[in-house]
């Protein structure tokens, strides 16, 4: 991660859990009133980065769902979101 992203990142959330490789899906910080805030990541932009990795995009559904989305590692735990 460029140091740029990281401190624009940590002047929004204390201690962000950021996924290795993954920066340019990043879309922005969430915050919500009495929670913590965290990093949010674009679905979309995960998917195809998968798929650059050659995986199909059913494998790379399945192993986002598995090993993503299906990750909780306390508070700073990263979202994602569909965009509609």
């Amino acid at each position: 991660m460029n140091q740029d992203l990281k401190d624009l990142i940590e002047t929004f959330a204390d201690d962000p859990m950021i996924m290795d490789g993954y920066d340019d899906c990043i879309i922005g910080v969430i915050e919500r009133f009495g929670q913590t805030n965290h990093v949010v990541y674009d679905y979309d932009l995960v998917i195809k980065k998968l798929m650059s990795e050659g995986m199909t995009e059913e494998e790379a559904s399945e192993w986002y769902n598995f090993n993503m989305l299906g990750s909780y590692v306390g508070e700073s735990t990263p979202a994602f979101i569909h965009k509609l």
